[in-house]
């Protein structure tokens, strides 16, 4: 399968309420020959201010924010046409799991785009880091790496190619990041060949649930508090292995002595269940975790000092248990129902609601009709919409694209609910123009120190343009 490897660059941080202002992506085979690629910038939406960090990281100017050829909406109309275009693939890029693919997927959600476009039948996605630090637990000769003062292997990609001697001078740019992943990548595939090909088997939550369900022993990579580690575990009985809330797998430590927990009862098993080190693994089926053969963990401490007729007659009491495996579940949803109880009450708004509540089918349907419409027929198709939340969006899209098409009422409306959320001067979950001037006056203070004149520049120029914004909505 191709592998799509791609990178964003956006205006914020925050995944809900942030936008991709720039996006890159090169099309390799599997042997990493490249057969496409493409690199986007757009305009920064209508009525968002953005974070002078995010800006500063990824080098874009204010004439990068007004001037470029494309509109936001422009913009994920040729991500969309590409990502077609490209599949079936594996998309992939550094950490992406985490914050690229939020990202895109809940500006196709805002955009009126099927949002899941890089991981549905038949794409699958997996992260580049997850792989990179595998490959490092597995043998930490394979990369060269920095080491931070907490004595911990760098993994940043930027660190990660320059050590490993290549040119890194245009990091931070969509494109020249997806050539770093490409290239970094490229170096491991070639270094370790026979495990290669097995970091790839869970770059779809079917595939990795076939993986635990089967195994009787699997090696788990995960990565905490700065070390990539590798725990060999019993995936627990195949009926009763999936969380029933988040759905995702559920294996024992094979450290741990498992006799003395399976008949336990549910409240003394949801005791044992909150003590460290934890005896239960939880496998993010859906977020390209990487499962190994158990040859792996037995190698890694602590479990190379153990008898191996133990570890096994552990895994097949885990395995076989379908009672204990149906008590842990039991235990799971009491903890994730008492979590849901407690989590805040605050009123979620449209743009972070993307997992609360799936589009109808009906509504995905009229999707490619809706956006192949003139900007006057997009607005009388928005009656067509089931889901609020996709009027809502499609009023605002009409109005970054074709204000004039909008009647007077819903013109002003759209204008006062800019203006109500960027001129707030409460601590809002968006980056208001009071949060703004808060961070440009740090930031300043900073370069001021440093004697950055380039930066100070940079600092005025933004200052000035979000000023121009906020003159603009102080009217409404």
């Amino acid at each position: 399968m191709n592998l799509a490897i791609w990178d964003i660059e956006s205006s914020n941080a925050n995944t809900d309420f942030g936008s991709i202002i720039e996006i890159g992506g090169i099309l390799v085979d599997g042997n990493f020959k490249e057969k496409d690629r493409f690199n986007l910038r757009c305009r920064l939406p209508e009525g968002e201010i953005p974070q002078c960090m995010a800006l500063i990281v990824n080098r874009t100017s204010v004439d990068m924010l007004t001037k470029a050829n494309l509109s936001h909406y422009q913009m994920l109309t040729e991500v969309e046409k590409i990502f077609k275009k490209w599949s079936p693939a594996i998309f992939i890029g550094w950490s992406n799991v985490g914050f690229d693919d939020e990202m895109i997927r809940k500006e196709f959600f805002k955009g009126i785009r099927y949002p899941y476009i890089t991981n549905s039948s038949p794409n699958k996605r997996h992260d580049g880091l997850n792989i990179a630090r595998a490959a490092y637990a597995i043998d930490n000769n394979i990369l060269k790496t920095e080491i931070n003062e907490k004595g911990n292997a760098v993994m940043k990609l930027e660190s990660l190619a320059r050590m490993n001697g290549f040119e890194v001078s245009g990091a931070h740019s969509a494109l020249f990041d997806a050539e770093l992943t490409m290239k970094v990548l490229g170096l491991i595939k070639k270094k370790q060949p026979n495990t290669w090909e097995s970091f790839f088997k869970t770059s779809s939550k079917l595939d990795t649930e076939t993986i635990f369900k089967k195994e009787k022993i699997i090696t788990l990579n995960e990565y905490f508090y700065g070390k990539s580690r590798l725990y060999l575990c019993a995936p627990l009985h195949p009926k009763h292995c999936i969380h029933p809330i988040y759905q995702w797998g559920q294996a024992v430590d094979l450290r741990v002595d498992v006799e003395p927990l399976l008949n336990l009862s549910i409240n003394d098993l949801k005791l044992e269940m909150k003590k460290t080190p934890k005896f239960l693994r939880t496998i993010r089926s859906n977020k390209a975790p990487i499962i190994l053969d158990q040859s792996y963990g037995m190698k890694a401490e602590p479990y190379n000092t153990m008898d191996p007729i133990l570890i096994k007659k552990r895994a097949d009491l885990i395995k076989n248990d379908e009672k204990f495996a149906q008590n842990i579940m039991t235990v799971l949803r009491e903890v994730a129902e008492e979590k849901e109880q407690t989590s805040s009450q605050e009123d979620i708004l449209p743009e972070e609601s993307i997992y609360k509540k799936f589009t109808p089918n009906k509504d995905t349907n009229l999707f490619q009709v809706w956006h192949s419409a003139s900007w006057k027929d997009k607005l009388k198709m928005l009656d067509k919409f089931e889901d609020d939340r996709l009027v809502g969006f499609g009023k605002k899209i009409i109005y970054q694209e074709s204000p004039e098409n909008l009647p007077e009422n819903m013109l002003k409306e759209i204008q006062r609910d800019i203006a109500k959320r960027i001129l707030s001067e409460r601590k809002e979950k968006w980056w208001t123009c009071k949060e703004f001037y808060f961070e440009c006056d740090n930031l300043r203070e900073k370069y001021t120190n440093e004697n950055n004149e380039e930066k100070l520049k940079f600092l005025d120029q933004l200052n000035n343009f979000v000023m121009s914004i906020e003159r603009k909505y102080k009217n409404f």
